[in-house]
Parts: C-alpha cells; structure tokens; sequence
C-alpha cells in the first residue's frame, strides 16, 4: 500500500516566513518608503540615476529587513561580542592604514574599501544589551562604568577621524541602552545641566569666541566654523553659512501646503545643496509646506511610538534594551537631520531615515529595523 503525500501550495510553505511580523511598524516604514520615492523623483528626477537608485537601495533594505527579521534574538545576542570586537579592530585598523579622503581618515581598503564605523552603529547597542543581560538582576556602579567605557572606545576613535555625526549616532545609540538599563537620573540630572548652561554661554558669548584668531581646544577648524555658522550664518553667507540660508529660505518658501509637487524653485533652481541627501527635508518641506511637514513627523512619530511599545513589551532584559535603543537611534536620525536643515542644529552628514538618498544609510536602517521586527515576532511566537 503506497502513501502519497501532497505537496502543499507555495503560499502556505511561504506564510511561516512571514508570521509574527508586525503590521503597524511595517505600515509606518511603508508610508515613509512611499514619501521618500516621492520625494526622490522630484529632487532627483534629473540627478542622474538618483531616484532609480533610491529606487533599488529601499528595495535592498526591506530584502534584508525581512532576512534579519527571520533571525530569533538569541542568535543576535550571540553575534555581539564579535561583531563589537571586530568593529573596534577596523577602526584601529583605519587610524593606522585607512584611506584618507578630503583630510578625513574614515575608509579601510580590504580589497573593497569600507567605512567600519558604520558597523558601530548597530554592533554598539548589541554589545550594551548584552552586557547588561548578563547583569541582569545584580547591577552595580561599576557595570555602568564599564558599559561607560564600552562606549567610548568606539566614539573616541570615530571623532578622531574625524567623523562627528557617526560618533553622535554611535553614541546615542549606546547611552540609550544605558539609559534603559537604569542609569540613576541623580548622574543623568547635572550632565543635562552642565550642557544647558553650555549652550547658553556659547549663544552668550558668540561673537567673541568666533573670532579667527580664537582656538576651540579639542576641537578642528572646521568643526569650530560649523557651530559658529549655526550661531549666525549670515557671517558667511556664501561659504559655510550658505547650505543652511538656503535650506531655511526652501522651507520657509513652502507656506502652510507648499508649492506643489515638483514645483519647488528652490530645487530645481539648485540653491538647495546636497538636494538628494542631507538637505532632501528642505526640498520635501519646499514643495509640501506646513501640512506635508506635520504629515511627515507624524509619520516618524508612528514609528518611534511603535517600536518603544514592541520594545516595551518584548520578553527579555536584551530585547527590551535593544529595542528601545534601535527605535531611539531611528528617532536621533530624524531629529538631528531636520534640526540641522532647519538651522537649529549644526550641520553634521547625517541622513534622513527612509527619505535621503544613501546605500550605507539605507542599508543600516533595513538591518536595524529588522532586529526590531525580529524582537516583535520573538514575542508572538513564543505567544502561539
């Protein structure tokens, strides 16, 4: 007697790939893939093969969205300490044998040429939920030192670069997982102090210490000009102070609903600098106006409000603090990319998440965003 067994459709051998995957984030990330093509197509129509190439990066990045979703957290707690390690060994590679392009060392040349400080990013959050899931339960001081210092290795390499919006995405990154893991707000308190009182001396005093024969100790030329153009970019109108006039004058110019798709002058006229990349929120913002702006936020608000509740509610002491770090760090893009744009932050190449055009970045976020899927479904599937 023969046993035939039938093959089951595709759609049912397919459907376990993507059960548990979580609806509300991927509808946030989709509304803000679709905001992105759109606004990449009138930036970058005629840029070349840039809306193309947005095109295929987003595509790359919700390939490997799905892959690292397939991978249960425990296998990615595993790869931490490596993955750290390994990082931290290239970017010591890179201070002694990196290429050096435009005065800044940031590449290594293993055959390709890579930037490893982009690994940090990710590996810097891993390696800091790790190690305070072994500490779970029996934290001390000195684990928040040694997570301290962790953290620093890292950032203290990226800045010698110098590579400052790097080091601040890499640092943010690790103080949110220490923040989450307990840090005491009476050590949180005086250093948000200390940097209020900072920044008001700095505004305060301005126009003396922006002087050219003034030294910023620790700092380079360069970095000093940028802050001293966030102060007054008139100084400098049309040399340091000229991508943030502009980007000011594009989002001022969209008023309450913009000037409609594809008819930004600021654009097409090609005052925007960087129109694609960094300053692409100033041609969205141009063309959109007020109401496409609030749009805009509220989806980036969508999705860092869901993430904090997957993380929130993800069933260990690693997911959780992995979690709240990646959504956190997803919100630092937006945020310091818009403030610098908008003249209130300085001007630092970080990208807008989903919308600035960017293998590396876009290929960051799909791996980050993947992890937080793969924390979403790890709780469902230990729910079924």
């Amino acid at each position: 007697m023969s046993v035939v067994l039938e093959r089951p459709p595709l759609w049912r051998r397919v459907l376990p790939v993507f059960y548990g995957f979580d609806l509300p984030l991927l509808l946030g990330l989709g509304l803000l893939g679709g905001i992105g093509l759109v606004t990449m197509y009138s930036a970058g129509y005629d840029h070349g093969t840039r809306f193309v190439d947005h095109g295929r990066n987003m595509l790359l990045a919700l390939f490997i969205l799905f892959a690292v979703a397939q991978v249960p957290p425990q296998k990615l707690m595993r790869v931490a300490v490596p993955l750290y390690t390994v990082g931290v060994a290239l970017l010591i590679a890179t201070a002694l044998f990196g290429v050096t392009k435009k005065g800044a060392t940031r590449w290594l040349n293993v055959g390709i040429v890579i930037q490893p400080s982009e690994l940090l990013k990710l590996a810097m959050p891993l390696m800091l939920a790790w190690w305070f899931q072994k500490r779970e339960g029996q934290l001390r001081t000195l684990d928040f030192v040694v997570a301290g210092l962790l953290l620093l290795v890292p950032v203290g390499l990226v800045v010698k670069q110098p590579d400052l919006g790097t080091a601040i995405l890499i640092l943010s990154g690790g103080l949110y997982v220490i923040y989450f893991a307990g840090l005491s707000w009476k050590l949180i308190l005086p250093v948000l102090l200390a940097g209020a009182i900072a920044v008001a001396a700095l505004v305060m005093s301005g126009d003396r210490i922006c002087q050219d024969d003034v030294k910023w100790p620790a700092m380079r030329d360069y970095q000093k000009h940028r802050v001293c153009t966030l102060l007054d970019p008139t100084t400098d109108p049309l040399g340091k102070g000229f991508h943030i006039i502009q980007g000011m004058i594009a989002i001022g110019s969209g008023g309450p609903t913009g000037k409609g798709f594809m008819k930004g002058t600021q654009t097409h006229l090609e005052f925007i600098p960087e129109r694609t990349t960094d300053f692409v929120f100033a041609a969205y913002a141009e063309e959109f106006g007020l109401m496409g702006t609030l749009g805009l936020i509220a989806c980036f608000t969508f999705v860092l409000a869901r993430g904090l509740v997957i993380a929130a509610q993800a069933p260990t002491a690693f997911t959780r603090l992995l979690g709240g770090a990646l959504t956190m760090s997803f919100f630092t893009y937006a945020m310091v990319n818009m403030g610098m744009v908008s003249g209130i932050l300085p001007v630092v190449g970080i990208p807008l998440p989903f919308i600035s055009y960017g293998g590396t970045a876009m290929v960051t976020l799909g791996l980050a965003m993947g992890m937080l899927m793969s924390i979403a479904r790890s709780r469902r599937l230990m729910q079924s």
